[in-house]
């Protein structure tokens, strides 16, 4: 595929959340909502309520692209790091949304499912976010040997 080839991906739906961009930031993976699924989406949806888990895969609509490769894990001043202390990474090494596509992969409980829309647990996306998949998760995506570096010890979420 050259470089110049346009995608084109349409939203299956959009996230509910009633939590403000900033609750959103600050209890990442802690909130619940919904997945709401367009409704000539919806039969799309028949079977899914037997995973307990699903991953959303978004499109940041509030992230703007400013051409940088290198950032810090600005979540970890959260837990009282100051900025020069956290390292300077890839963004491909992060999951910072700032990317050069603003695409995001999201773990989350499947708490039920009412018709087209699915409840959800441990959202860290903003009320309207498009929505582009939902996969269910399954047990051979776990990966049993894996290394992260220490940094994301520090960060990690909350059981979901």
């Amino acid at each position: 595929m050259e470089r110049t080839t346009e995608l084109r991906l349409r939203p299956v739906g959009v996230v509910r959340v009633s939590a403000s961009d900033e609750e959103v930031r600050e209890k990442a993976g802690q909130i619940e909502g919904y997945v709401e699924v367009f409704e000539e989406f919806a039969e799309a949806l028949d079977g899914i309520e037997e995973y307990s888990h699903v991953f959303v895969i978004a499109y940041l609509h509030k992230t703007e692209w400013k051409g940088l490769l290198k950032v810090r894990p600005r979540r970890l001043l959260r837990k009282g790091f100051r900025e020069e202390e956290l390292p300077v990474l890839g963004v491909f090494a992060t999951d910072s949304p700032v990317r050069p596509n603003p695409i995001a992969l999201t773990l989350v409980r499947l708490l039920g499912r009412e018709r087209n829309r699915l409840r959800v647990k441990g959202l860290d996306l903003f009320d309207g976010t498009p929505v582009l998949d939902i996969k269910p998760y399954r047990p051979d995506y776990r990966a049993s040997d894996y290394r992260v570096p220490g940094w994301v010890l520090h960060d990690s979420r909350s059981e979901i």
